[in-house]
């Protein structure tokens, strides 16, 4: 099992160190769009798509002018799946499956970039979507995605209930991450030497589950104004707490669009 890490999408919103903890105020911030290429015995599993091809080309259209003024992404062709999947040495075609923590825009806008691959995803995410829920863009889902979508049950991993193993995807699980959005998942990569859980955005920041948790304030007031379930995602920031705390040297965690996160795995490779 070979596990490679790139940016999708480098989002520069205002705040500095207000967003992303690091000195000066005056500056725009830094968050990445965290994706991974697993290499398993089955084929290519890309575990999130990033904000897709059509950013660099129709980004009003794609993400939405409210985005774009709050986010500012960065509408580099360089960094979509497509291209960094490519500059591997891999034929996008070749992507059998790909894996969602949930369907925001900067995480499933790539799915049209690989039309071919099945999409996996917890059901009442899809419910979500497939009940006109507005935070969803409608525009990224119009090419009909292959859905494979799973209830909320399955076994404990790690002290974490409900995982569920994927079909016909060798080592790879959906964690119910409830709170950032109702059917909100973390992506689970057994590499062979430990695992790495991908806990999408069930947090923002990489401190806020370490043992005295701290989220730089404008992130956290952006984290509370996009949760849709207050109560879980508190709870399940406490899990990741727990699960840190006792399995630091089974499981590494990280947060999709943290930089610090993003830097410290990007350059490794697990085989």
């Amino acid at each position: 099992m070979r596990v490679h890490h790139f940016n999708c999408g480098t989002m520069r919103p205002i705040g500095g160190k207000l967003v992303d903890g690091k000195p000066g105020l005056l500056r725009r911030a830094t968050l990445v769009c965290h994706c991974m290429l697993v290499e398993t015995g089955t084929g290519l599993t890309l575990i999130e798509t990033g904000m897709g091809s059509p950013t660099v080309t129709d980004a009003a259209r794609w993400l939405g002018p409210r985005f774009l003024r709050t986010s500012n992404p960065m509408r580099d062709e360089n960094e979509t799946a497509l291209s960094r999947i490519r500059a591997l040495g891999f034929d996008p075609a070749d992507v059998r499956d790909i894996v969602l923590t949930h369907l925001d825009l900067d995480h499933a806008g790539g799915l049209v970039d690989f039309p071919q691959a099945r999409v996996h995803v917890y059901g009442k995410e899809l419910d979500a979507y497939r009940a006109g829920n507005p935070r969803y863009r409608d525009v990224q889902f119009r090419h009909g995605p292959q859905w494979k979508s799973y209830s909320d049950t399955g076994d404990s991993w790690f002290g974490l209930d409900a995982v569920r193993e994927l079909d016909g995807v060798e080592g790879v699980a959906l964690v119910p991450l409830a709170g950032h959005t109702a059917g909100h998942a973390g992506v689970a990569v057994d590499t062979g030497s430990g695992w790495v859980l991908n806990a999408g955005d069930a947090y923002f920041f990489h401190q806020e589950i370490d043992a005295e948790p701290y989220c730089p304030p404008g992130l956290a007031m952006f984290e509370r104004r996009v949760q849709t379930l207050p109560g879980p995602r508190r709870e399940n920031q406490r899990r990741l707490r727990e699960l840190r705390r006792d399995h630091a040297d089974e499981v590494t965690v990280f947060a999709s669009h943290d930089l610090t996160d993003f830097v410290r795995l990007s350059e490794r490779s697990t085989v």
